[in-house]
């Protein structure tokens, strides 16, 4: 068994396709409108999706909003250098919400960005 994806529903699938493919460096793997049931569905990820997991973005084409709720967490990206991903998200146009530093009671490098539907997104050095 292995993790396929993560889903996340957005509500500006452009705008998110546009952060994560642009701002985080993801690649837009495939893209599928379902006309019936109206919503579209774009995967995006660091890789192909038969090696690794990736973020199925869903856009609800009736839904102009969405409660994130108190259990969701956040989505883990390794990278080499925090600090330096932190100036990239924020030249990109991204917003920075932790600037890189270690962890809370240990010694690992870790930031955190948020998307535009405003998911966190953890950003852990050295784990590439």
């Amino acid at each position: 068994m292995r993790i396929l994806h993560t889903m996340l529903r957005v509500v500006d699938l452009e705008r998110s396709i546009d952060f994560y493919t642009r701002v985080m460096g993801m690649t837009l793997l495939r893209r599928r409108d379902n006309e019936p049931y109206r919503y579209t569905l774009a995967f995006v990820g660091y890789g192909p999706e038969s090696e690794g997991a990736v973020l199925e973005l869903t856009w609800n084409w009736d839904t102009d909003r969405y409660t994130l709720g108190d259990a969701y967490g956040h989505i883990a990206i390794g990278v080499e250098d925090a600090a330096a991903a932190c100036e990239r998200v924020r030249a990109a146009g991204g917003q920075v919400t932790r600037e890189a530093g270690p962890v809370k009671g240990g010694s690992t490098i870790i930031a955190f960005v948020v998307d535009p539907d405003g998911y966190k997104i953890e950003l852990i050095q050295g784990r590439e």
